[in-house]
Formats: structure tokens, C-alpha cells, sequence
């Protein structure tokens, strides 16, 4: 920024920049004929595109328009199938410094994008109260309206562009740099996504083969119970006719015996099925729960897209799920729990942590429980005495405490929003537990 792409003009923004608004430097006046003569040098009116230096026309038109929005605009003017949206910028930056249909197309357009901006700037007199503006809008992170309300605006001075330029440039390198790694994350997650749904099509496939196979086998036992029965009554009609009832005796209890076999078999294949349906409906239920923390880690993703995206100047807040509330969490990685803790603060809430008796002494647990509204600890990441007291000091002090299934972020997002939206509904009870035996 040693250098801004308006050094040029070292004694103000002259002629080619804005010569419409903006004029040289002047001295302060010493009298009042000078006075009067720097009042009727003022700009009257607000600064059109192609007035602009051209360096500004690629910060403007990349930072004020979405590429689908200029996409669409540019192929009312010109060609742009098969171009990319880098080849559309180009052109458009190209064609906004010329005085054209194409330069007052973009104009119109953003001052109907950012109406409200500018008319919130109208009320800047001087470069003071304008730049006074710019930091409001800045704070609030509209940062695209403000940007274009600014830089037309006719109470623009060098000074102020060149700061108001330097921010949101050194604003997308930041921008750059954070979307690259959410980037990152987002593509592991879609790689594990996309092999959990394999492994789960998978083990359905094995689940509805195995049900096959099961049904057939039962279906092929009764045809042979049938058929052992219809032998035995066959054999008993016989040898009644031909009066001679201890070879039909022996051939009752034959079959006799073959039926129960026939119905042990039978046993047996019932059992099972119950067994593998029992399988099927807990993998089911596993692949639920994969699924809602696929869908809550997605759902984070693009919270975290969007606030990076629209939202770079305000508080890092994407929801109030735990607005007003301290969520006590024992236990856990040492990996994953800066990110549970950052997502805690972004739904509203304060995060206290003990990680379970490896560091912090497990008798802190007396003085952290009663300050916790809601206690959340991961099945598999933390010791059974420390579950065993977490369980009693939560039915003692009335308050709700919520296990998960692993010590993931997915899992944390996904059980919290399941078990609150439960208790809004008052779908479920708190569970009561025997402070004794826990």
C-alpha cells in the first residue's frame, strides 16, 4: 500500500481519476474571496463509474456484484458463452472505464444493488462524516454497499480513497486465506461422507441377502413339516387298514420324531431372524446418527462459508441454540476441543471444560457442575468414575447432562440440537438416576 494503484496523482486525484467531484489539493483559504471560491468548487453531484481510476474498477466490480449477477448483465452487452467468470471480469473491468452502454449498465446496477448504502451516505458532508460512515458500515460488515456508496460519493478526497481502498484489499487476502482452509475441511468431510454412505449401501445390501436367504430356508422347513405330516397321516391310515398296529406305531413315533426336529429347526430359524433383525434395526439406527452428524457438520460448513463470505467484520455468531446457557464438557480430545468450544461461543453460549482427571483435578468437577446449565461428556473419551460422579452431581443439582456417542464436533452438533429440540417439544424426560448406584 506504499504505492496505491492512484500514485500518480501525488497532489490529489486530478483529471483522469475523478474530474468531475474531486479536484487537486488546495491550500487552506486566507480570506473570504478564496473562501468563496473553494465553496463553489465543491461537487454537486455523485462520481459515475468510468470517472473512477481504473485501478478501482477490478476492486468494484469483484467486490460489489457476484459473478452470477455479472454474468448475466454482461451477456446483455456482449458474448460471454463458454467464458469463464475471470474471463467475464476481465471484460467488464475493461469496458467500465469507457463511457459506454456497458459502463452505465454496471452503474445502474450497483446503485440498485446498494441503494440503501448509498442513501445512508447521503447524509455525509465532508470527508469527516464520511469516513465516519465507512467504519460504521465496516463494523456492521457491509462492506460491498459501503464500498461503492464511498467511492462515489462527492465528498471523496485522495486521502480517503486510498485508505478505504487499502482495507478491502488487504480484506480479500484475509477472505482468501480463511476460505482456503474451510475449503480443506469441506472436502474431507465430503470424502467421508461419501464412504460412509458406500459402507452403509454396503452392509444393506449384506442385510437384505442374509433376510433372503433366511426366508427361504423357513419357507423350505414348513413345506417339510407339511410334508412329514401328510407321510405320517398316510402311514397311519395304512397300517390301520391292514390291522397292524405295532409297524404303525413305529412309524408314528418315526415321524413323530421327524416333525420335532422339523419344528426345532424351525425354532432355531425364528431365534435368528429375531437375532438378525435386532443387527439390522441397530445398524439402522447408527446409520441415523451418522447421518444427522453428516448433515450438522455440513449444515456448520456453510454457516461458516456464509459468515466468512458476508459477514468478516461482525461478532463470529451463526445461531442461538445456546443463547444464556454454560455447557460443562468432560472429557474429550485434545484435538477436537477447540472446535467444539468455538462452536459452543458461536451458538451463544459459554464452554467450560474438564478434561475428566488427566490434568485438571477431578474434585474441580464440584465447583464446575453447579455453574453448567446443560453437562455434556463423550461415552468413549472419558473414565467410568468420572461418569459415575457426573451423573451423580447432575441428579443432585437438577441439572440435565447429555452422553455422546464419540468425542467428533459432528456428533457434539448434531446430539446438542437432537436432545434440545426434544426438550422444547417435550418429546422426552430427563432420566432419574439412583444416587447410590448411579
Amino acid at each position: 500500500m506504499l504505492e496505491p494503484p492512484f500514485k500518480r496523482h501525488l497532489e490529489g486525484m486530478g483529471a483522469s481519476a475523478v474530474p468531475v467531484n474531486v479536484g487537486p489539493v488546495r491550500l487552506a483559504p486566507c480570506c473570504a474571496h478564496e473562501a468563496s471560491e473553494d465553496e463553489a468548487y465543491l461537487p454537486r453531484m455523485r462520481l459515475k463509474l468510468h470517472e473512477l481510476d481504473t485501478p478501482l474498477h477490478c476492486s468494484i466490480v469483484g467486490n460489489c456484484l457476484s459473478p452470477g449477477e455479472l454474468r448475466r448483465l454482461m451477456a446483455k452487452h456482449v458474448n460471454v458463452k463458454g467464458q469463464s467468470d475471470l474471463e467475464v471480469h476481465h471484460t467488464a473491468v475493461r469496458m467500465a472505464g469507457q463511457k459506454g452502454d456497458v459502463s452505465k449498465a454496471l452503474h445502474k446496477a450497483l446503485d440498485q444493488r446498494h441503494a440503501g448504502a448509498i442513501r445512508a451516505f447521503a447524509s455525509a458532508k465532508d470527508e469527516a462524516e464520511l469516513h465516519g460512515c465507512w467504519k460504521q458500515a465496516w463494523a456492521q460488515g457491509d462492506i460491498p454497499s459501503a464500498y461503492w456508496a464511498v467511492l462515489t460519493h462527492k465528498a471523496l478526497t485522495a486521502e480517503l480513497c486510498q485508505k478505504v481502498f487499502g482495507e478491502v484489499h488487504m480484506l480479500a487476502h484475509l477472505m482468501g486465506a480463511a476460505n482456503r482452509h474451510e475449503l480443506k475441511r469441506f472436502v474431507a468431510m465430503e470424502k467421508e461422507n461419501t464412504e460412509l454412505h458406500e459402507r452403509l449401501d454396503r452392509e444393506q445390501l449384506r442385510r437384505r441377502d442374509a433376510i433372503r436367504e433366511r426366508d427361504q430356508m423357513v419357507q423350505q422347513l414348513q413345506q417339510q413339516a407339511l410334508e412329514f405330516e401328510r407321510r405320517s397321516a398316510q402311514y397311519r391310515s395304512e397300517r390301520s387298514e391292514r390291522s397292524e398296529p405295532s409297524e404303525a406305531t413305529q412309524m408314528v413315533a418315526l415321524q413323530t420324531q421327524r416333525r420335532e426336529c422339523a419344528e426345532q429347526a424351525a425354532q432355531q430359524a425364528r431365534e435368528q431372524l429375531v437375532l438378525m433383525e435386532e443387527q439390522l434395526e441397530r445398524l439402522r439406527e447408527h446409520g441415523r446418527l451418522l447421518s444427522e452428524e453428516l448433515a450438522a457438520a455440513e449444515a456448520e460448513l456453510h454457516q461458516l462459508s456464509a459468515l466468512a463470505d458476508g459477514s468478516a467484520g461482525a461478532p463470529p455468531r451463526s445461531g442461538d441454540l445456546l443463547r444464556a446457557s454454560r455447557v460443562l464438557y468432560v472429557g474429550g480430545r485434545p484435538s477436537s476441543t477447540p472446535a467444539i468450544r468455538d462452536y459452543v461461543c458461536r451458538q451463544g453460549g459459554e464452554f467450560l471444560h474438564h478434561d475428566g482427571g488427566l490434568e485438571d483435578r477431578k474434585g474441580l468437577l464440584d465447583g464446575l457442575l453447579p455453574r453448567a446449565s446443560l453437562v455434556v461428556f463423550p461415552v468413549d473419551c472419558v473414565d467410568h468414575h468420572s461418569v459415575g460422579k457426573l451423573k451423580r452431581l447432575s441428579e443432585r443439582h437438577q441439572i440435565p447432562f447429555v452422553p455422546l456417542r464419540s468425542a467428533s464436533l459432528a456428533c457434539f452438533a448434531a446430539t446438542l440440537k437432537r436432545e434440545l429440540l426434544e426438550k422444547a417439544t417435550g418429546s422426552t424426560a430427563a432420566p432419574r438416576l439412583c444416587l447410590r448406584h448411579s
